[in-house]
């Protein structure tokens, strides 16, 4: 089972690097853009958000700003409707009744109000260099492609539990790098995803996966994948870089993880599904043989020591140059530990997130 991950973990690596680093060699882009957010009691971090965009190094003739607010019982919506006279459109959502999926609506209607060529996805926690959306942009006008995920990481941690996040969490980024650089999209994230609108329309929208609370990103990229998979590109560029922060508890942690595997059942393509059980298999594997280790002390398991070391040094190779494009190669120090309480995590977040409803910003969903 550990040779069978680590030569796993090795093709997977070969994806990032069919992936060229990305520099536009326009001066100028061309292409009218929509940039959507659907925010929802984000108070305390939409105006930095909205700062970073309206002040990005793009044509403003180019660009539109739309904010759906979902339902906030905050000032969401008063804040964003400040930024009124700097081009930013807020939309607000008053469904009667309970969906599942108020992020999908929000989206949705504010694409059916969009004027771009382009749509731009992100949240409103975020935190982007001004080149971002001008990199986005070329990378779209250079490439033709109808689908960009680019980079998202975690900064300004506060502790060593969001350390340890943002490290974690770089390698989830890789793999939905690497398979679209293998042509076999995966997974992507919502906070720095592009596509182009017309795309959106003959895909169905969320049409078949608009029961489910998360998914916006990852089950809409597996639909295009299904008739688009060489059309859909991953923007490695600095500049791409969108920042949001960790979780500061680990209730927080769990209930975002929970959403985020709640949508492995509904993946169409099996091929991903069973990418997922078998590094499940191996984690929980993994933990039976840390037990077995405990219970064997002072005997010495030299199997599961080299096992446990081949993981180790496989993921290190697969992270390092994604450390590297976040200038972030001191997080690496955190790899010892990390390797055991992700094997702990994986294997819980795959049962939890498979079973019953969870929070998610005060909202009961499963």
């Amino acid at each position: 089972m550990t040779v069978v991950y680590v030569v796993l973990v090795l093709y997977m690596l070969r994806g990032w690097f069919q992936i060229p680093y990305f520099k536009s060699t326009y001066k100028t882009v061309r292409t009218p853009i929509s940039v959507l957010i659907a925010a929802r009691n984000e108070e305390t971090n939409i105006a930095r958000t909205l700062d970073c965009i309206v002040n990005q190094d793009f044509p403003k003739e180019l660009l539109q700003i739309i904010v759906v607010d979902d339902h906030s019982t905050d000032n969401t919506a008063a804040i964003v409707a400040s930024y009124a006279a700097q081009g930013v459109t807020l939309l607000q959502l008053n469904e009667g009744g309970k969906l599942n999926s108020y992020k999908k609506l929000a989206i949705s209607r504010a694409i059916a109000q969009a004027s771009g060529e382009i749509i731009v996805t992100t949240d409103a926690d975020c935190r982007m260099g001004t080149r971002w959306l001008r990199t986005v942009v070329s990378y779209f006008e250079e490439t033709g492609a109808y689908m960009v995920s680019s980079p998202v990481a975690y900064s300004e941690e506060k502790s060593y539990f969001e350390r340890l996040q943002t490290l974690e969490f770089l390698y989830l980024i890789g793999l939905g790098a690497v398979g679209i650089g293998n042509k076999n999209p995966t997974t992507c994230n919502g906070a720095n995803l592009a596509y182009r609108r017309d795309l959106f329309y003959e895909m169905g929208g969320f049409n078949g996966i608009d029961n489910l609370a998360s998914g916006d990103d990852e089950l809409f990229l597996h639909k295009v994948a299904e008739k688009y998979a060489e059309k859909i590109g991953f923007c490695k560029s600095k500049d791409a870089i969108v920042y949001t922060d960790a979780k500061a508890t680990l209730s927080g942690f769990i209930s975002q993880r929970r959403r985020w595997a709640s949508k492995s059942t509904k993946y169409r393509d099996k091929r991903v599904v069973w990418l997922g059980v078998s590094i499940w298999l191996f984690n929980l594997s993994l933990i039976a043989g840390l037990i077995q280790f405990i219970i064997d002390l002072p005997n010495v398991n030299v199997l599961f020591l080299l096992a446990f070391g081949m993981k180790m040094l496989a993921e290190l190779v697969f992270i390092y140059p994604l450390c590297g494009l976040v200038n972030r190669r001191s997080l690496l120090a955190n790899l010892f530990p990390l390797s055991f309480i992700h094997a702990v995590y994986l294997v819980y977040i795959g049962l939890a997130g498979n079973v019953g409803k969870y929070d998610w910003k005060g909202r009961k969903v499963n």
